[in-house]
């Protein structure tokens, strides 16, 4: 066997086993670049599994040696490779980015410690979506969540300790949740592996522990993936986490999270079962739109801009939910492309702020006052970022959005629809506010400010430019999701 056959384990084995080299090696330069090195290798191997995909098919790896479904198997399809490349591609951004932004949040005997807990954080995202095993998703969630609650509680401010801990009672309960699921499922098919719990399931569908099983995973990835009204640890976690950690965590973790709903909801319990034989559109349409609502409205009256965007977050997450309720694959295309195209968003505004908080220290909205022509590209990368997030065209954020008001249509849902452009109206209320502060304010001290160094500059912009490609060239995207979202809806896993 090559190399290029071990690509399913190598994107998961290479951040895990730089999170002990970063502690090994110590000095923060040095812990810095194993954890980028790490990052841009983990991303070429999820490149070359999506080229594996598109020419050969689902990918089935069998660790040990034994063969499924007795062994562990990692399983990468047309999804699984499509998140795996969002979630390396965020994370080698986001490492480019680090070193400057990590050195004046983190104190100097922390930093090796802090990249450790960051590669075990995307070693455990990646697995969750490399493996085909459903008891794995648990461990590999743990780990990832146990390396967030460290990362979040490394803030300079004191609340990043309480946040941190709020995080981990909500994320406790979650895996718990999750655990109890699987057992559950377990109980009735005496099965693990994703594929034979898919086969063996609809025999069992009509018992009361397969119905039980399946509403512990909603609600334990409910609360994974901050769904309304389960989002309370959010904004506080994005608020006080170190501005690279909560740029790594909006465009990646709640991703994840949006991927494992779908895998189980979908691709194991199926689409007859969960949109059918169980009311989840009931619950995810109402909810979403709850979410995207609500969410929007208080972040209208935040005035501290990380945690405006944190609410932003939860609004979003609620047009992925929304897109899964909608029950047809037009919404489920519509989900996974908002996945992406939120990724790139998030990820360029929180890169942004981690600019901002570099040079300013704060990232509170007055202090934004007069920024735009003291900091001509960051506030400009926030503008486009913020036209994407209420969806103008030319951005990604429209195409997600067109796909999800189209389902709401095929549906007959009119009132949905106009709820989803409402959210959009709501979107320009808080972004506009950004504008105003950067653009129109007088800035409130003459302390010369500049720019951010390249460092951050570069990622920042790599980010804000996928923005715009992605918005006006949708062939790869769309198309993926489109693919995704048919199998899905097929009952295929």
């Amino acid at each position: 066997m090559t190399l290029w056959d071990h690509l399913p384990v190598l994107v998961v084995i290479v951040p895990l086993m730089a999170g002990p080299l970063c502690v090994l090696v110590e000095r923060p330069r040095a812990a810095w670049a194993v954890a980028l090195a790490a990052a841009w290798l983990s991303f070429a191997a999820a490149v070359g599994l999506a080229l594996q995909v598109n020419d050969t098919g689902t990918i089935s790896y069998q660790l040990g040696g034994w063969a499924a479904p007795w062994g562990i198997e990692y399983r990468i399809d047309i999804l699984g490779s499509f998140v795996l490349l969002i979630v390396t591609a965020i994370a080698a951004l986001v490492l480019a980015a680090a070193k400057e932004s990590v050195a004046r949040e983190v104190p100097e005997s922390r930093i090796a410690y802090f990249y450790a807990a960051l590669m075990l954080a995307f070693a455990g995202l990646v697995g969750i979506v490399a493996t085909g095993d459903v008891f794995n998703v648990f461990v590999f969630l743990e780990i990832s969540s146990l390396a967030s609650y460290a990362l979040i509680s490394m803030g300079r401010d004191r609340r990043a300790l309480t946040s941190a801990f709020d995080y981990l009672v909500m994320g406790t309960i979650g895996a718990t949740f999750i655990l109890i699921g699987i057992g559950f499922l377990y109980m009735m098919t005496g099965t693990l592996n994703m594929q034979d719990l898919a086969a063996r399931l609809p025999e069992v569908w009509d018992t009361r522990t397969v119905r039980a099983g399946f509403a512990f995973l909603t609600v334990g990835i409910g609360l994974k993936l901050a769904m309304f009204p389960l989002h309370l640890w959010l904004p506080n976690a994005y608020t006080y986490a170190p501005s690279v950690v909560t740029a790594f965590l909006a465009a990646t973790a709640t991703k994840v999270a949006v991927y494992a709903l779908l895998r189980f909801m979908l691709g194991i319990f199926g689409f007859d079962f969960s949109l059918g034989r169980m009311p989840l559109e009931y619950i995810l349409l109402p909810v979403g739109l709850i979410g995207i609502l609500s969410a929007s409205l208080v972040a209208i009256y935040q005035v501290e801009v990380k945690r405006l965007l944190a609410y932003s977050s939860v609004a979003q997450i609620g047009y992925m939910v929304l897109g899964i309720g909608l029950a047809n694959t037009t919404g489920i295309t519509g989900a996974i492309l908002h996945l992406f195209n939120h990724a790139l968003m998030k990820g360029a505004l929180f890169l942004a702020l981690a600019a901002v908080a570099y040079r300013l220290g704060s990232t509170a909205l007055h202090d934004l006052a007069g920024l735009g022509r003291r900091m001509p590209w960051t506030m400009f990368a926030i503008v486009v970022g913020g036209l994407s997030l209420i969806g103008v065209p030319a951005t990604v954020g429209f195409v997600s959005k067109w796909y999800l008001v189209l389902a709401a249509l095929e549906q007959g849902l009119w009132p949905v629809a106009l709820l989803i452009l409402l959210g959009s109206l709501m979107a320009v209320v808080y972004v506009w506010k950004l504008v105003e502060a950067a653009y129109f304010t007088k800035p409130q001290s003459d302390v010369a400010v500049q720019e951010a160094p390249l460092s951050l500059l570069a990622p920042l912009w790599l980010l804000v430019i996928a923005n715009i490609y992605f918005g006006v060239n949708t062939e790869v995207s769309v198309g993926l999701a489109r693919q995704a979202a048919a199998v899905l809806t097929g009952g295929g896993g």
